[in-house]
């Protein structure tokens, strides 16, 4: 087994007993089951992408001799949109106001993840780093409405669950704000270390974003009581 299949296999375990062990731990009553249903499939689908990539699928090799994981790509497209709505829903209590900032948060979020690959596979230095930017401003663009209106929804709504999502939020936020960094550093961008250690890296930030983050959020709602579940009514605008 060579030196990036290990991390990749490895992967495909943790992600696959992550997900199992995320449902069997997650709060089961009906206010808060779709938190654990949102927390327990990002793994199972991230393990998809891990043992898509174990068996050397989705992998393209690049002119300068390193590798990259078209899978992952593909894993976090569909991953963290997945996260954003958990993590919205908690902060807007499922309060229909506002709620249209789920569906602008997953478009640039999308962009991030699809805008981040052009950056990629581009052979032109200079389109590279474009692409890179750009990314960078769809994710900023997913900062702010996490911080700037959801994050005001939540404090007018008060309660428990408002501390849960200020809670969550820092946390996904600390582990998300990582990846373009380590995109940075890596292989695609400056190269500062090669496709084995890119992928041992990509390793630590997916499984802290993914197992560990689904871990701590579901704990966080079985610690909350009905009550604190119970829609707030918003002040009017």
């Amino acid at each position: 087994m060579d030196a990036v299949t290990l991390p990749l296999l490895i992967g495909f375990a943790i992600m696959s007993l992550g997900s199992l062990a995320i449902y069997a731990h997650g709060d089961k009553r009906n206010e808060f089951l779709h938190h654990t249903q949102f927390h327990s499939v990002v793994p199972f689908i991230a393990a998809t992408a891990y043992l898509a990539m174990t068996l050397g699928i989705g992998r393209l090799e690049m002119g300068d001799g390193e590798t990259l994981f078209l899978a992952r790509y593909f894993d976090w497209v569909i991953t963290t949109p997945i996260l954003l709505t958990g993590l919205i829903v908690a902060g807007l209590h499922e309060h229909p106001r506002h709620s249209t900032h789920i569906l602008p948060a997953i478009v640039l979020d999308a962009l991030m993840i699809v805008t981040g690959l052009l950056a990629a596979i581009s052979t032109n230095e200079a389109e590279k780093w474009i692409w890179f930017g750009w990314s960078c401003v769809a994710f900023l663009g997913v900062i702010y409405l996490l911080l700037g209106p959801v994050m005001k929804a939540t404090k007018e709504l008060g309660g428990k669950m408002a501390d849960v999502y200020k809670a969550n939020l820092t946390f996904l936020l600390v582990v998300w704000l990582i990846y373009p960094v380590e995109w940075f550093l890596g292989p695609q961008g400056i190269g500062a270390f090669n496709t084995a250690g890119d992928a041992w890296a990509i390793l630590v930030l997916d499984v802290t974003a993914k197992v560990i983050y689904g871990f701590v959020a579901t704990a966080r709602f079985k610690k909350l009581s009905l009550a604190d579940a119970e829609r707030r009514e918003l002040p009017k605008a």
